[in-house]
């Protein structure tokens, strides 16, 4: 039942644009899939149907993107509209994995694309498309490819960092936070060139053995640092966790060498999530939370409460903190996602 309801979820969500009111990013497709993957397929028209007004339609584009000219309008959001025809044709034109290996290593140093919705939304159609393919989930994968392109954003280049490599947590710890944190993400990512700091911590990439173990180990880190250093931006935080999540789930549909790349982007991008959204001390209340320890929260309770919420977030980081415990079994992971949601609160 539930492949069926996601692609009839992909179908309804077709031509609706990957953003709305802006700069907002339609999370339709990423939540869907995430309640699906969680057992909710009940849920998802109900909740596409509170979220659908919202959203606009696809826009219109300006000029076609040919492929051998596509690097000069990478970035730019005004050609959405080409960049969405232009990945429907490839992938309708070659194998959807023959497609994601020729586009991942172009799109991958603009990471921050989106607030990193790009990458988050095409590692969601991978997931997906890894359990089953069918045409929905194919284009729906050029639509999140598409989207990355349009808002292609690349970070401030990492060094060769000093932190114990064996520590993600450690390493997380060590990223500067940004100054100004009044503005938005592009404002708050554009500062990291001033801080002294910053290569080195974005050269940092923590963890030991293969990608995806490291990969791991960094998700869980973020999931467990949101517990503490949530509370100043609980929304925009949960990025630090998603995005890098998005990239191991795309590692198995990737050709090997570029493995190691897809890591240091990931860490990248968890780095510069928590330069950006960080608190700047620990939120004291978060040490009630720990005390839940005495009773094991549960997986499938932890994801009904984001359900319930109805917030997409919420939903997401949810998705990633579950499926982070069912590797290592550490409440902390589940005590965190339900943390977040209490902090969101109910989607309006």
């Amino acid at each position: 039942m539930g492949n069926d309801v996601l692609d009839e979820a992909l179908e309804r969500l077709h031509r609706t644009g990957p953003e709305f009111d802006g700069w907002l990013s339609n999370h339709a497709p990423m939540a869907t899939e995430a309640l699906i993957q969680n057992g909710h397929s009940a849920a998802v028209h109900r909740w596409i149907d509170g979220y659908l007004d919202r959203l606009e339609e696809t826009p219109r584009g300006i000029s076609p993107i040919s492929a051998e000219e596509w690097r000069e309008p990478l970035g730019n959001a005004s050609r959405a509209g080409d960049w969405l025809a232009f990945f429907e044709r490839e992938a309708q034109s070659a194998p959807w994995r023959e497609v994601l290996a020729a586009w991942w290593p172009r799109l991958l140093p603009g990471i921050a694309a989106g607030a990193t919705h790009g990458v988050i939304r095409v590692g969601h159609a991978v997931r997906a498309l890894l359990a089953e393919e069918t045409p929905a989930r194919v284009a729906e994968l050029g639509q999140g490819l598409a989207y990355w392109a349009a808002r292609w954003q690349p970070l401030v280049p990492a060094g060769q960092g000093p932190y114990p490599s064996s520590d993600p947590r450690t390493a997380l710890d060590a990223v500067p936070r940004v100054p100004d944190q009044r503005l938005g993400i592009r404002h708050r990512l554009a500062q990291l060139a001033d801080l002294p700091a910053w290569p080195q911590a974005a050269g940092a990439v923590p963890g030991a053995g293969p990608e995806r173990d490291r990969l791991r180990g960094i998700v869980a880190a973020a999931v467990r640092r949101h517990l503490t250093y949530g509370y100043g931006n609980p929304v925009m935080l949960v990025h630090a966790a998603t995005a890098p999540a998005a990239v191991l789930r795309t590692l198995p549909a990737l050709p090997p060498g570029l493995a190691a790349p897809s890591l240091a982007a990931g860490w990248a991008a968890a780095a510069a999530v928590s330069a950006a959204y960080s608190a700047p001390y620990p939120d004291p209340a978060a040490r009630s939370v720990l005390l839940e320890m005495g009773s094991t929260p549960d997986p499938d309770e932890t994801f009904d409460r984001a359900v319930v919420s109805g917030d997409p977030h919420a939903i997401k980081f949810a998705d990633a903190a579950v499926e982070a415990w069912r590797v290592t079994g550490d409440p902390v992971l589940l005590l965190a996602a339900r943390h977040n949601t209490d902090l969101i609160g109910p989607a309006t």
